[in-house]
């Protein structure tokens, strides 16, 4: 089994901690991408005497008993699973390692509520996501920051085409040919249902459109967010295993299964997605030996839009990617700062004034260092305000 990026990352240390004595868990952020890690563990730490073993909310009431009793005893050496760790039930008998995989689908209570289980566990935050340097340093400054940034070995350059309605035939086309070589596709949407005010098919509407018009000699399906868990994961399943040929889904595809097979993304009016956010709908795909291509169509000719589309199609490196994204659109819209707790600054730029809060974070970091409590004299005004913002803030 070849396994390359974080997910080594994830398992080597998994493998160390449980070397050391203690457990280790890992929280994805859905069921299929945590069974799919369960699949990857096991294959790779069974020779190694590790036992793994997968908490969804899926399982029976009396499997689900069995493994939290042997959590508790020891008997489970790393557990994999979804929000269900996070329960107040789950017990750990050493808890040592925490790592959470596409953190940024994690409030920061959640983070902390997992890494509670055990007596000051070493933690690991995960993200295909790019993020940028400079907002890196804002959002883990706490943490020390790693960064994969090369593709894996024979892995094939995505090519990646902004193109307008008028070449919509020729998309199609090219979706059938690849199709027709044995390959698989997916198309994203930027809506559920249909909406007058908005110039954007649905996923239901595209669905049905490819299914009896465009595409009725192929397999398709559709997915989104409103959907049952259960049946998103049947149907991921179903396009895993070549059942699929052409998805239509949401962008709750972001994060999910490896399908090696597909080799064609297509994202419906990308001007109305982020830059990062389209960085990783491209990732979706060129996870095989096929060479895989991402087709952006978008709508309007502004300047801003065609800035872009020309940013995404010239580059696949992520971390320029989101830094121009970032300079684009501001920190309140870059795809999960809010969930951080990121404010929305009255007076500062955070892509302009990144100098200013580096010098700021390195202050507050002398401060905390000289006097953890907040307890001397000259700190006593900023205690007070930090312990109005904790009271007042809302996770979001």
């Amino acid at each position: 089994m070849s396994v390359l990026g974080k997910t080594i990352v994830a398992l080597i240390a998994a493998y160390k901690a449980v070397k050391s004595g203690y457990q280790a868990t890992i929280m994805a952020p859905t069921a299929i991408l945590a069974s799919q890690h369960m699949e990857t563990f096991t294959e790779i730490l069974k020779d190694q005497g590790i036992r793994c073993e997968l908490l969804i909310s899926a399982i029976s009431k009396k499997k689900k008993t069995e493994l939290l009793e042997r959590l508790k005893n020891g008997e489970i050496d790393v557990l994999i699973g979804t929000h269900a760790i996070l329960e107040e039930n789950v017990v750990f008998n050493n808890l040592g390692l925490v790592i959470t995989d596409e953190q940024h689908r994690f409030g920061v209570r959640q983070r902390s509520t997992i890494a509670e289980k055990g007596k000051n566990p070493d933690v690991i935050v995960m993200t295909a996501t790019p993020i940028p340097r400079t907002l890196a340093l804002i959002l883990y400054g706490d943490l020390d920051i790693s960064i994969i940034d090369e593709l894996p070995p024979n892995r094939k350059k995505i090519e990646t085409y902004a193109v307008g309605k008028r070449l919509e035939a020729r998309v199609n086309s090219f979706i059938a040919k690849n199709i027709d070589e044995g390959r698989q596709c997916y198309i994203v949407c930027p809506l559920v249902e249909e909406n007058d005010e908005i110039n954007a098919k649905s996923v239901m509407e595209l669905a049905e459109e490819y299914k009896n018009k465009i595409f009725s000699q192929y397999r398709v399906e559709y997915l989104h967010g409103k959907m049952k868990a259960k049946e998103k994961d049947e149907i991921m399943e179903r396009f895993k295993n070549g059942e699929i040929d052409i998805l239509i889904s949401t962008t709750v595809i972001e994060v999910g299964v490896n399908v090696p097979n597909s080799s064609i993304m297509v994202v419906q009016n990308a001007e109305r997605f982020g830059l990062a956010q389209l960085h990783q709908l491209r990732g979706r795909v060129g996870r095989g030996e096929y060479q895989s291509y991402c087709i952006l169509k978008y709508q309007g000719d502004s300047p801003i839009i065609k800035e872009r589309m020309k940013v995404i199609s010239s580059t696949n490196d992520g971390f320029v990617i989101s830094e121009k994204d970032l300079e684009l659109r501001g920190s309140g819209e870059f795809f999960g700062t809010r969930q951080h707790g990121i404010p929305e600054f009255k007076i500062a730029n955070l892509f302009e004034d990144m100098g200013i809060l580096k010098t700021v974070q390195k202050e507050a970091l002398e401060i905390i260092t000289k006097d953890p409590t907040l307890d001397r004299k000259e700190n006593v005004k900023l205690k007070k305000m930090v312990e109005e913002k904790i009271k007042n803030r809302i996770e979001i």
